[in-house]
């Protein structure tokens, strides 16, 4: 048998080992309002299934705001955004971004990988939920002439 032969043997019977990243993600999704107003736990849960069926987990899932929209989109004029912080692998992106294209509740979609480094701070904060407002401390009362201290500069004769 010529070397070449041989050579070609070897290569079918080896397995490609391709290693695949796991990386975190942030993802942000718009909701169809009206259909949120109604199944409040039904889209994010399907969201959720959609990224468990890829290989992922979820870390953090939660409402981020309701808002109006600059523009119409798919005749809707409100949104409402929700925030997910999940593990997966990197080929989980390309499926969970076709899969959330047709799905009707879902006006649009954006994942972004989080850099290492900044994974445990990012969740921590995610976490953590919105802040309220600080609470603006109560001003003093406005000074009157009454109420200040004004040294008696009288003429001492």
């Amino acid at each position: 048998m010529p070397p070449r032969a041989a050579k070609k043997r070897e290569l079918v019977g080896m397995v490609s080992t391709k290693t695949v990243n796991v990386n975190v993600y942030e993802a942000m999704f718009i909701f169809d309002s009206s259909r949120f107003a109604r199944e409040r736990q039904a889209l994010p849960a399907e969201v959720e299934k959609m990224i468990t069926a890829g290989e992922g987990e979820v870390l953090v899932s939660r409402l981020w705001e309701e808002r109006r929209l600059a523009y119409p989109i798919a005749g809707q004029r409100k949104g409402t955004y929700w925030l997910i912080y999940f593990r997966g692998p990197s080929t989980i992106v390309d499926p969970l971004n076709r899969q959330c294209e047709i799905h009707d509740g879902i006006l649009r979609q954006l994942v972004l990988k989080v850099h290492p480094h900044l994974v445990d701070v990012v969740l921590e904060h995610a976490k953590a939920g919105p802040t309220q407002p600080a609470q603006a401390s109560p001003s003093p009362p406005p000074l009157g002439r009454d109420m200040l201290d004004i040294p008696d500069l009288g003429n001492d004769e």
